[in-house]
């Protein structure tokens, strides 16, 4: 299919369809007249990449794990693990960002707030 029906197979635009191509999460063949020509298959793997950028993963990550993913005879049991790493990265960052909260607030109203705390 031509990428304007992808894109609106998918919910993406145009210009999302090519940098995802240009990074490498999809590929289509280029027909002799220059259009690109994707697989039906691309349809659901946007949406997967798409619903995977909305829980949190990078690219890069999605592009890591993606082809295993897609070829895994048990997907559910992969995918739970990527979930359960993610949730130890955001867990890491909460703790982090709630450090980060508290020293700005005890830093929030003194003369000098860029002085070291002490």
């Amino acid at each position: 299919m031509r990428i304007g029906e992808l894109a609106a197979q998918a919910g993406l635009s145009r210009d999302a369809i090519r940098f995802y191509e240009k990074v490498g999460l999809v590929t289509g063949r280029r027909l002799p007249n220059g259009y690109r020509d994707f697989p039906p298959e691309t349809v659901p793997w946007l949406q997967y990449v798409r619903t995977a950028q909305a829980l949190g993963f990078s690219l890069a990550e999605i592009a890591r794990t993606g082809e295993e993913l897609r070829d895994a005879p048990d997907s559910a049991g992969a995918l739970s693990a990527l979930f359960e790493e993610k949730i130890r990265v955001i867990d890491t960052r909460m703790s982090e960002l709630a450090a980060l909260r508290a020293e700005l607030e005890a830093r929030a109203g003194t003369g000098c707030p860029l002085r070291a705390a002490g």
